[in-house]
């Protein structure tokens, strides 16, 4: 029956959405039950208020157009569609707790890969972690019920006009704009939108520039700021990144929780060592591309741009000079795909979790099953192994791990009691601070302690008197709590030699994005280099001024999505605010006369990233530009585009996949190429192809896509299975012998790898190891039927 509107018969709307406005209110209390602050609650009350008023009069027309149709379904769509609302706020205010920021534009930055992967590693999923999930809608549902039954005793028309007035309020007090006091909820939205804004005004029209190259300078604009302070030697030094996971300047030397980092501190002494200092991004995603490119950010960071922009690096660079390239980590090198960055430099060498064999231990699983790999000493010990004695000039770039959710480690009970005993000498203040972060205090003097024993062993190499490390954090750890937002990007910054003559102390800033200027123009400038003609550096290099100064224009991205940060002179623009930064680096309010300029700054920063980026205008010439592996005729880029069509990378196998196993095997490897030519790490994809090219008779391409699997990812089981298919099928036994010996000397414990090592073993008419083998599979699997029939033909 259709119904008409009235106020009455309408009720059940408005105690739906009072009681959707209860529930926030109810959720801000538990967020800052812990830290309780009357002030921010208040408002914290008010922007829950205009938040809860909002949704209501958003979805009052679709509650009206059900119930038109049918009377209870607008309702009970609302509750449905309301109790998914507060769900929503309740896991947002959850990740504020954890992270001490509100998720916002971000969201929309990462793949579902990737925030499944950071979730899990900060979070166990339980019955007891989904149980508030399930209590909040009951709760809601709960309030719905109180005031159907007794909302009769409540004169409602004037509780409403309350609430609007007090809803409004949010209109005309400032405070409530602070993100601190944001609905969750309402910040998420707002914040995609003002990026989205962001992007369409970055964009908007034509851009064009004076140049159409607007980065290009000749390379002798880059001063050279270091050679005053080093013994130039006749060789090319090594040089060494140590990029340390969450190290922010709030942690070590003077920072706000010091005493937990000794070794780095006393760097800080024998180094050159800048007190003022920041990475150009919030998270890990931006360190890379800034520390080793100083490239633009592009719309989410730019190792998430595809196609990559052509583009020079410190890798290609010093590669087109005779260097050797490595990157070393723990976890996998495709997380935000670092591993497309690096090898489209042309990395020479990438190990991380798939290559570090048997011997090494990686952090121990949390109850969800989640380890992001291998731990800080495990990292820096498989570096030392890799290097061995190599004498040609190496670029070698480390990424550490541990400190990091969840905060776990190697002998954590020994480093959580040196952190009782250093607490013991702090003032109770301080302790009362510091305690609830235990954990994370012992992870840093567990990663303090694993760099120092890293220098130590390097210090014996004949090569460490010609090596320049370069140690500095990629971004502030964000689990205990930041003091403004400045600090999510200031980490300490050495430059670390047996080369430097002198050490030094600057309070100038500087940035991720101007090291690489600085470090090039210093090789090119005191060694045999090829030389540049022209550099395309979003930075401007070093400042080796040793007073408080800023002489850069510093644009930061908090997160994937977000350049809402901004460095210009001494003053720090952030959500729309205006900060003066101090030679302590820290931030008091700004009077607004600099605004103007500044936002006009900024923006023409965005402008330009969007130009840089979008148009491929970072340069006309790169030292090692590397074209894609894969190129696609027309025809096979809309069959490409046909089939993928809203798939990510992992569909986008399975569907190659049920096309070889439909014996479709071109279109299965042109899938194939397609996902290689961005994950070029994806042992899975490549393996397919190789099986498919085997399927085709094709070996001798089959045997080359199998053996680059393996030196890929030299522990990855399945590939060793395929190629030794390939070399039983193509009578190269041998070879098959060979790779089975590989495989089982790295520790793939798969028995069909043994079984076609003894078929192997006996084609070659080696019979006694083909028994020795046979048997060792049989002590584990006898009642395998294949493995029985094989022995028998041994006898035979």
């Amino acid at each position: 029956m259709k119904e008409k509107f009235s106020y009455y018969n309408s009720l059940e709307y408005i105690y739906a959405t009072i009681s959707l406005i209860i529930i926030f209110c109810l959720l801000s209390l538990i967020e800052l039950f812990k830290n309780f602050d009357i002030q921010l609650f208040t408002y914290k009350l008010l922007n829950d208020f205009f938040t809860g008023l909002l949704i209501g009069l958003l979805f009052f027309p679709l509650y009206l157009v059900l119930k038109y149709i049918k009377n209870p379904l607008g309702i009970l769509v609302i509750k449905v569609l309301f109790s998914i609302i507060a769900i929503i706020q309740l896991g947002l205010i959850g990740y504020s707790l954890t992270t001490h920021i509100n998720l916002g534009a971000d969201l929309l930055g990462y793949s579902l890969s990737d925030m499944y992967t950071t979730v899990t590693a900060s979070l166990s999923i339980s019955f007891l972690t989904l149980l508030p999930f399930i209590i909040l809608p009951m709760v809601y549902l709960g309030l719905i019920w109180l005031f159907n039954s007794f909302g009769h005793k409540i004169n409602t028309k004037i509780s409403l006009l309350i609430i609007f007035l007090f809803g409004s309020l949010t209109f005309v007090i400032a405070n409530t704009k602070k993100i601190a006091s944001q609905n969750k909820l309402n910040f998420l939205l707002s914040d995609i939108i003002r990026a989205e804004n962001d992007k369409a005004l970055a964009s908007e029209g034509n851009l064009t520039f004076k140049k159409e190259f607007p980065l290009e300078k000749a390379s002798e604009s880059t001063k050279d700021v270091l050679a005053p302070f080093f013994n130039i030697q006749k060789e090319k030094p090594n040089v060494v990144f140590i990029i340390m996971e969450g190290l922010g300047s709030d942690f070590t030397y003077n920072g706000e929780y010091k005493g937990f980092t000794p070794y780095l501190d006393s760097l800080a002494t024998k180094s050159l060592y800048w007190e003022n200092f920041v990475s150009n991004a919030g998270r890990t995603f931006g360190a890379l591309p800034s520390l080793i490119g100083s490239l633009p950010f592009g719309e989410n960071g730019f190792m998430e741009l595809n196609p990559i922009p052509k583009h020079n690096s410190l890798i290609s660079i010093l590669k087109s000079n005779g260097y050797t390239t490595a990157y070393y980590s723990g976890d996998e090198s495709t997380f935000d795909r670092k591993s497309n960055f690096l090898e489209y430099n042309g990395i020479d060498k990438i190990i991380d979790i798939d290559k570090f064999g048997p011997g090494y231990v990686k952090t121990k699983e949390n109850s969800g099953g989640f380890s992001w790999g291998y731990p800080d000493a495990e990292i820096y010990r498989k570096t030392l192994s890799e290097l061995k004695d190599k004498k040609e000039p190496r670029l070698d770039i480390i990424m550490t791990l541990t400190n990091h959710e969840p905060f776990d480690f190697p002998s954590k009970k020994g480093y959580l009691e040196r952190v009782e005993r250093i607490l013991n000498t702090k003032s109770y203040f301080e302790k009362n601070k510091m305690s609830e972060y235990k954990d994370i205090f012992a992870c840093l003097l567990y990663t303090d302690n694993s760099i120092q024993s890293f220098m130590k062993a390097y210090s014996k190499r004949p090569d460490y008197e010609n090596t320049i490390f370069i140690i500095t954090g990629d971004h502030r750890l964000i689990p205990v709590p930041q003091k403004d937002n400045l600090s999510r990007f200031h980490v300490p910054f050495y430059i670390y030699s047996p080369m430097l003559k002198k050490t030094a102390k600057f309070k100038s800033i500087s940035s991720h994005s101007d090291v690489t200027p600085s470090l090039v123009s210093f090789l090119t400038n005191n060694y045999t280099f090829n030389k540049l003609e022209k550099t395309t550096w979003i930075g401007q290099g070093l400042d080796t001024v040793r007073e408080f100064r800023n002489i850069h224009n510093i644009p930061l991205m908090r997160y994937k999505g977000s350049i809402n940060d901004y460095i210009y002179k001494d003053y720090f623009y952030s959500d729309g605010s205006l900060f003066k930064i101090d030679e302590n680096f820290n931030l008091s309010e700004a009077d607004n006369d600099m605004m103007e300029t500044i936002t006009g700054s900024f923006n023409d920063y965005k402008k330009l990233n969007a130009y840089l980026t979008t148009k491929n205008k970072i340069t006309s010439t790169a030292a090692s530009f590397k074209k894609p592996t894969y190129v696609f005729t027309p025809e096979q880029l809309s069959l490409i585009k046909k089939l993928t069509k809203g798939l990510n990378s992992g569909q986008i196998f399975f569907l190659a996949r049920d096309l070889a196993f439909k014996k479709e095997h071109e279109k299965a490897r042109l899938l194939c190429n397609y996902i290689l030519n961005e994950l070029p790490n994806y042992g899975d994809v490549r393996t397919l192809k190789g099986r498919t090219l085997a399927w085709d008779g094709d070996y001798k391409n089959a045997e080359i896509e199998l053996l680059e699997v393996i030196n890929r990812t030299p522990f990855y089981a399945d590939s060793y299975l395929a190629i030794m298919d390939v070399y039983l099928w193509s009578k190269q036994n041998k070879k098959a012998i060979e790779i089975g010996k590989k495989g089982l000397t790295n520790q793939i414990n798969d028995a069909e790898l043994g079984y076609k090592l003894a078929q192997a073993y006996e084609r070659m008419k080696n019979k006694n190891q083909a028994n020795k083998t046979i048997d060792s599979l049989l002590r584990i699997h006898p009642e395998n039927n294949n493995y029985v029939t094989f022995k028998k033909s041994l006898k035979k």
